[in-house]
């Protein structure tokens, strides 16, 4: 019955969340920050919290520590194991979620009103007092190791890997955050512990919260949740610089369908061309159906059955990433076709036509993304995490629809750089081997390249800010 409750709560929400988002800054007694939305009509709230830092906080010699210690949170903690702990909480009908982003820890939980307090206290236990036992460590060691040695043999996740370890040699971005087989192999109980200490700390939590709760209730659920936390943590990395420049490396893989990611660097998020540079990007690559690329790469000429563009906002790196598959015999038509249009639209523009659909689907798309309190508490967080104000999500579409012809046509000429261009082919493509493209590098499967995919894949890579950009 709880369960179905529950799922009641969730649907109606989704009407709920159509109505005027009132946001407030609530400060708990001990000083935690939060943004919440309240809405008593329903017994239920969500709660997304992000501490920044994440797998790019993984120790020397111990990459994957950070990703492997996020997911032992739920398998024991307190006086509990794995499996008392998963009794408790559907015992509360909660939900948990722990994740490990490269630049953040994100934590999720929902809750009834009737048994938050209990759903709250678990929730901390899991967070301030994990157990890391040996049987919940080996096991999940496997599982890690499962999915390393999957993403080594998919040509998306050699792809995304090599791209990445080339643009990033001395950085984390440019290694998965799942580590190696090697590196997760040897990782000890001690360093899970000392992983845990470095993350989960009170100084870089952003917290959202959304659904039937007070702001004095939210404030001492802070502290409960997590007033017991350290302080801070160690130093957060430096920024990345980028190293791309235009070519092409080639993976030797035996796949029939070759896939290309490329890329080049992209604006900063906080950049005052920032929304006419994501209104082009939905223009060239990222509109689906209605954009540039995809309309000249398969439905004009059938090279792919999809390619597409992303603004990738991290913490201490900025990329225009696309991705594109097709077939060892058409890959480089379609990576010269890339190459011809990206040229193009930075030396002539775009159409008005383009630019008036576009501004018309983000405008129209926004408020779809309030359809359900766990997704408002996300936004929550990523405004925060990113510098905007409240009333951004009043203002938003203003500063989409403020973006001007000119606007478009100057970031493009400034901004896209076909010169710069890089890409990565994991495939066996036909003319674009080491011998036959003056500007292409050869790399065999396996080397210069990563053994496992990054959490977020390049063309639909999210920031650690969550749902908030632009």
């Amino acid at each position: 019955m709880i369960r179905v409750i529950l799922a009641s709560v969730l649907s109606l929400w989704a009407v709920v969340a159509q109505a005027d988002i009132q946001i407030q800054q609530v400060t708990s007694p001990g000083g935690i920050k939060a943004w919440l939305v309240e809405e008593h009509s329903i017994p239920f709230t969500a709660l997304e919290i992000r501490i920044r830092g994440g797998a790019n906080l993984d120790r020397d010699g111990k990459r994957g520590s950070v990703n492997l210690m996020t997911a032992l949170l739920e398998e024991g903690s307190g006086d509990m194991d794995a499996r008392e702990f998963q009794e408790a909480r559907e015992g509360l009908a909660a939900s948990y979620g722990f994740d490990a982003f490269d630049d953040a820890i994100g934590i999720s939980a929902t809750m009834l009103s009737d048994n938050r307090d209990q759903a709250v206290d678990l929730l901390r236990q899991a967070l301030v007092e994990p157990r890391f036992d040996p049987d919940a460590i080996e096991r999940v060691r496997g599982q890690v190791q499962s999915i390393i040695a999957s993403d080594a043999q998919d040509p998306q996740s050699i792809a995304s890997d090599t791209f990445m370890a080339e643009a990033f040699p001395d950085h984390p971005y440019g290694s998965s955050i799942n580590g190696t087989s090697e590196s997760v192999a040897t990782l000890t109980r001690e360093d899970l512990l000392q992983a845990h200490r470095d993350t989960l700390v009170r100084s870089r939590v952003y917290v959202g919260a959304v659904g039937d709760i007070t702001p004095e209730e939210l404030g001492r659920l802070l502290d409960t949740l997590l007033g017991d936390l350290p302080e801070d943590g160690p130093p957060l990395p430096q920024v990345a610089e980028a190293d791309l420049h235009g070519g092409t490396t080639v993976v030797d893989y035996p796949t029939p369908q070759a896939v290309a990611i490329f890329g080049q660097t992209g604006p900063e998020r906080d950049d005052p061309d920032y929304f006419a540079a994501y209104v082009l990007n939905h223009i060239l690559g990222g509109g689906g159906f209605e954009s540039r690329l995809m309309d000249e790469v398969r439905e004009k000429r059938g090279l792919t059955y999809g390619i597409g563009t992303s603004l990738v906002d991290k913490d201490y790196t900025d990329l225009w990433l696309g991705s594109v598959a097709s077939a060892n015999q058409t890959i480089g038509q379609a990576i010269d076709l890339v190459r011809s249009i990206w040229a193009d639209v930075a030396a002539n523009g775009v159409t008005e036509e383009e630019l008036t659909g576009a501004k018309t689907y983000i405008t129209g798309e926004y408020p779809l993304r309030f359809d359900g309190n766990a997704q408002i508490a996300g936004i929550l967080v990523g405004m925060q995490m990113i510098g905007l104000p409240p009333e951004y999500v009043v203002n938003r579409n203003s500063y989409i629809e403020a973006v001007t012809m000119d606007d478009i046509k100057r970031v493009a000429a400034e901004r896209l750089d076909p010169e710069s261009l890089h890409f990565v082919v994991v495939g066996q493509p036909e003319g674009l081997d080491a011998g036959t493209s003056p500007d292409a590098a050869l790399v065999p499967a396996g080397e210069g390249a990563t053994a496992g995919g990054p959490a977020e894949e390049p063309v639909d890579m999210a920031p650690s800010d969550g749902e908030a950009t632009p």
